[in-house]
């Protein structure tokens, strides 16, 4: 009986850890331990924190737990790679050096198991959201971050709850396909890229939509959710051979 395929690379992100979601939290640490220590790396594409205020902020206890699990992980070989959400793009060099990760640019282009496949968190392509694209632009604008780290770290903190609130009012105000990418940005990502592929979270619609004319594929990865209905989450596996498959929760392929 043949051995099955070494994994090398899984993919997760949208899992907003935070202290008041401890079942979210405690899947992500057996999820590290039991399923990424196999594997020959680990790519978190963004939203991994329901919020990130600055790297002055590695010091609590939960953060450093998550950072700790992070570092062990590094240390016992795996690659651990890290994209910015629209939650967590405040992460930076200390969180990273102190987790054992590489930080990437958003898109991000690499080949694995033979397989040429470009990485985003996926907010980027959701263009047709105006006044958030809007918003993108303000808050990844380097003069704009470093006047924000400027600022206390609770005042921080307050603006970022602030920010949440009015998020979540937003969103239900918007109508359900505005929040989603457009095929424009995809097709325009595959042109940039020229990768046939493309992994990204962001939108919490998981899913693989293939393009039967050209052949690309785009893989939706799945947000994370143990602390309420319908509990939900999973990751993406590329195997040696090449093969990319979905996983629930449960490990099993879907």
């Amino acid at each position: 009986m043949n051995s099955p395929a070494r994994t090398l690379a899984l993919f997760i992100s949208d899992l907003h850890l935070q202290e008041s979601h401890p079942r979210t939290a405690e899947a992500f640490f057996a999820f590290l331990a039991e399923r990424a220590s196999q594997a020959g790396a680990l790519y978190l594409l963004g939203d991994i924190f329901e919020y990130w205020a600055g790297d002055d902020d590695l010091a609590t206890p939960f953060h450093q737990r998550i950072v700790d699990a992070l570092r062990e992980l590094s240390d016992a070989g795996v690659a651990v790679y890290w994209m910015a959400g629209n939650r967590d793009f405040l992460v930076g060099q200390d969180f990273a050096d102190a987790a054992g990760l590489r930080l990437l640019p958003d898109p991000f282009v690499t080949t694995i198991g033979g397989q040429q496949v470009a990485l985003a968190h996926g907010d980027a392509q959701c263009t047709d959201d105006l006044k958030y694209m809007a918003f993108r632009a303000q808050v990844r604008d380097p003069a704009w971050q470093q006047q924000f780290l400027a600022m206390p770290l609770a005042q921080r903190k307050a603006i970022i709850a602030g920010l949440r609130e009015g998020s979540r009012q937003a969103h239900g105000e918007k109508p359900y396909e505005i929040m989603d990418v457009t095929t424009e940005a995809v097709t325009a990502l595959h042109e940039a890229t020229q990768a046939p592929t493309i992994i990204h979270g962001h939108t919490h619609r998981p899913a693989l939509h293939l393009d039967q004319s050209t052949g690309r594929r785009r893989y939706v990865l799945p947000d994370w959710e143990l602390d309420a209905e319908p509990v939900r989450g999973g990751w993406i596996a590329i195997t040696e051979d090449g093969a990319i498959a979905r996983h629930g929760l449960d490990g099993q392929p879907l």
